[in-house]
């Protein structure tokens, strides 16, 4: 069968890109078909990436706050124990309740929502197979594909679910492992680390990079890794792992650092987290000649988005950029500006990006290390939370806020933060560097006392040398 009227846009992927494009574009007043393949909406991030994580992340964190803190504060919490099992339950009940939620959300929007895979058959049509074999034709003026992306394996480490699994089955193990090794030190690689630590398991974390976070600034993986050390986390940077051999009912990791030198590192179970890959899955690009790009996977666009086949556009970790859930809404918010006949835009150089280990790490605009590869003359304003007060009041002194301004106009060039709630802290950074701010509107900006986000402050100050609670570093 097929629809009678054609919708003025279909959006394949219900994913935080794909949903959002769906609801903008309802509001827009666009007819709209939304194409689903699985049972939920919200995509890898809502059902088994940053929602799922988060849940478990806090749980664990609310644990270790108790064990390891409470005395400080004349908390006694004796005999204190984890029921992975209800943990999970949480989680799952945070997962269904947003995912629910952004049904409605569609349903309200007037969307019309369609399961199935979805191929493309042609400029304005596509074929929808559904899970009990039955198909049907979907026609539309435009379509928005936002199908994700999948987890990144390593040839010599395979996923077999089972001993080297992904971040989905890290989400979902029964009871903490002995031992975890964690293959990559990036956000997620790090995240998963700190929540099976927290939760009694022996975690190794080996990243071929010479340190932690190597897409961010390398003052925030350099104090990163010494808090997760301090936390029982062993850290192995520079090294590889060169080969994998079944062991005990798990595995034995042959690894080699930098300098040659061989070693085995035991494991119960392996996570493999070295970054994730466009998920293009057989769309029938071919029949409609989009262009794929050969060495992300992923689909060209121009850029307002569009495919090299007219009426084909594509959003997310389908295209390039971060792969940032964030990064994907935005995408999507434009396209279905775009289609509507209005400016649809999204400035690449704001989008933060954070890592939810505790501390937090967060960023938005350029490193140090990418200022002095281009030759930019910039200043670096660093202040500790060892000196603010409520980091003080919470115990949290670990970390520093650093606001890296350009020498002549002031303007702020980049934003990093390593400390409490730093997912929070950024928000401002990157509002401010949308107006084209500079780090004297930032100093002259007053906050309220006593709070964390007077750390930033402070560093806003240290660019001119004035932190006034700290000598602070002014570089």
């Amino acid at each position: 069968m097929s629809t009678e009227k054609p919708f003025d846009v279909c959006i394949i992927g219900a994913g935080p890109g794909g949903y959002v494009a769906a609801i903008r574009s309802a509001q827009l007043g666009l007819r709209v078909a939304l194409v689903e393949k699985g049972e939920t909406l919200g995509g890898t991030c809502l059902n088994v990436g940053c929602i799922p994580s988060k849940a478990l992340l806090e749980s664990s964190r609310l644990y270790t706050q108790m064990r390891d803190e409470g005395a400080l504060h004349g908390i006694r919490a004796d005999g204190l124990t984890v029921d992975i099992e209800a943990m999970m339950a949480r989680k799952q009940g945070v997962v269904n309740a947003l995912a629910s939620g952004v049904r409605t959300l569609v349903k309200e929007n007037g969307v019309a929502l369609f399961q199935g895979t979805a191929r493309l058959v042609g400029p304005n049509e596509i074929d929808l197979s559904a899970a009990d074999g039955a198909s049907q034709r979907l026609m539309a003026r435009n379509f928005v594909l936002a199908t994700g992306s999948v987890p990144t394996g390593l040839p010599n480490l395979p996923f077999d679910g089972t001993v080297v699994v992904d971040s989905t089955a890290a989400l979902s193990f029964e009871c903490a492992p002995s031992t975890l090794v964690v293959v990559g030190g990036g956000a997620v690689g790090l995240e998963m680390a700190s929540l099976w630590s927290r939760l009694g398991t022996d975690v190794h974390v080996v990243e071929l990079m010479p340190r932690l976070l190597p897409g961010m600034d390398s003052q925030l993986g350099t104090t990163l890794g010494r808090c997760l050390k301090r936390q029982g986390i062993t850290i192995r940077t520079g090294t590889a792992i060169v080969g994998i051999k079944p062991h005990d009912g798990g595995a034995i990791l042959m690894t080699e650092g930098r300098d040659g030198h061989a070693g085995e590192l035991p494991a119960e179970k392996v996570l493999v987290a070295v970054g994730r890959r466009p998920f293009a899955g057989d769309l029938g690009f071919d029949a409609v000649g989009v262009e794929v790009d050969e060495k992300s996977g992923g689909v060209t666009v121009d850029e307002r988005f569009m495919t090299s086949c007219p009426g084909v556009y594509a959003i997310g970790d389908l295209i390039g950029g971060p792969m940032l859930a964030h990064k994907a809404e935005d995408e999507g918010m434009a396209v279905a500006e775009i289609l509507a006949g209005k400016p649809g835009f999204v400035n690449y150089s704001t989008i933060p990006s954070v890592v939810y280990t505790w501390p937090e790490v967060a960023a938005v605009g350029r490193t140090e290390d990418q200022l002095k590869e281009q030759n930019v003359d910039y200043v670096a304003g660093v202040f500790p939370f060892k000196a603010n007060g409520r980091a003080f009041c919470a115990g949290e002194q670990d970390g520093m806020a650093k606001v890296l301004a350009d020498v002549a106009s002031d303007r702020i060039l980049g934003v990093h933060v390593i400390g409490p709630h730093a997912s929070e802290l950024i928000a401002e950074a990157v509002c401010l560097m949308e107006f084209g701010g500079s780090a004297e509107d930032l100093a002259r900006t007053v906050h309220a006392h006593p709070t964390l986000s007077e750390a930033v402050r402070e560093a806003a100050l240290a660019v001119a040398g004035r932190a006034i609670h700290a000598r602070g570093q002014h570089r």
